[in-house]
């Protein structure tokens, strides 16, 4: 083996290592912030009484809860487990979208993808309710998340089709044609709201804030069949995205059906990013923070990234919300008012950098 050889291989070997810590780390750090959720809030429980009321759950304890075991059973468990698979949803669909347009400013939130999945929620609990539930009465749970699923998927697409040209797609074009798809789901949204009554007018405000306030174990039920299988599913794609980032031409000598890890990229963001805003409306900016501090920690490699921006996704998430049950105790701020206060001036900050490249 060449000197050159060798430092290569232990450039490899250090950067997987470095991989592999931060893993371990965020790993750790998910468990330690997940206690922290069913500890805090507007009525503070020590973690001592946490851990008890959970060992209590695991060796099949059949006493009557406390007061203090249902706030962390029926309340705060579901918030967290719901919180956790949104977080990691947005976050990693964020990453699959910079990977599929090779550019680290794509987010779903940013570019009118969740807008889109929201108008189709928006308009199922509106509609639906207006013209089905006559004839089969209430509508189902799980037609939010496949509404919201529909329009994430031709918004994405749409996005997609409009952005590239020859192969390449165009960032400037990308975050416009977001901005307009984005602004005519808010306009029809808008629409829906006026024609609604007052329960429909609560829920479209709900969407439009973003809040885990509602979580419910019948949510978490409802939503984990449709994040659980497309995060599994993401990291299959990374060697794909890999090599996409490549060229499309490129990718396409190495081996792979460019096409292909196209269509699966856009299906796992549109069912992530839909079920995320049927259950808890629209939450911007994670997939654009997440993803970008990560490549600056280790690199771009999807192998890594995508997984890593589950579980960064998912500890951000439940840090934004233990501070919305906190600041404002008893009360509730919005988590959306939250991670946009901490993601646009993160983005304006990337916008900057990349301005030279904007140009273009």
């Amino acid at each position: 083996m060449t000197a050159h050889a060798f430092t290569r291989s232990g450039l490899r070997l250090h950067r997987e290592d470095r991989q592999r810590i931060t893993l371990g780390m965020l790993l750790v750090l998910l468990v330690c912030v997940s206690f922290l959720g069913l500890g805090l809030g507007a009525t503070g429980i020590p973690m001592t009484r946490v851990l008890s009321i959970l060992a209590s759950v695991i060796n099949g304890d059949t006493a009557a809860p406390t007061g203090e075991a249902l706030i962390v059973l029926q309340v705060r468990l579901p918030r967290l487990l719901l919180g956790m698979l949104i977080g990691a949803a947005l976050a990693s669909s964020g990453a699959l979208m910079q990977g599929l347009f090779r550019n680290p400013l794509a987010d779903p939130g940013l570019v009118g993808v969740s807008s889109g999945a929201a108008l189709a929620a928006a308009a199922t609990i509106t509609l639906g309710d207006r013209f089905l539930a006559s004839l089969i009465g209430a509508l189902p749970f799980g037609a939010l998340p496949a509404g919201a699923f529909l329009g994430g998927l031709f918004t994405t697409l749409g996005l997609y089709l409009i952005a590239t040209r020859a192969g390449r797609t165009s960032i400037a074009t990308m975050l416009l044609a977001g901005i307009a798809l984005g602004a005519l789901a808010n306009a029809l949204m808008g629409l829906l709201a006026y024609i609604s009554d007052d329960r429909q007018l609560r829920d479209l405000s709900f969407w439009s804030l973003g809040s885990l306030s509602g979580a419910t174990w019948a949510k978490v039920a409802g939503v984990t069949p449709f994040i659980v299988p497309a995060l599994l599913a993401m990291p299959f794609l990374a060697r794909g995205l890999n090599a996409l980032s490549l060229g499309e031409a490129e990718a396409f000598h190495l081996g792979f059906s460019v096409q292909r890890v196209k269509a699966l990229a856009i299906i796992l963001v549109s069912v992530s990013v839909g079920a995320s805003v049927a259950c808890a409306g629209i939450i911007g900016f994670v997939g654009i923070v997440v993803p970008h501090i990560l490549r600056l920690l280790s690199g771009p490699d999807h192998r890594f990234l995508l997984p890593a921006s589950a579980l960064l996704g998912a500890i951000l998430l439940i840090t934004a919300d233990i501070i919305a049950r906190v600041i404002v105790a008893p009360a509730e701020l919005p988590i959306g008012i939250l991670t946009a206060a901490i993601g646009a001036p993160f983005f304006l900050w990337l916008l900057l950098r990349r301005r030279g490249e904007m140009m273009l």
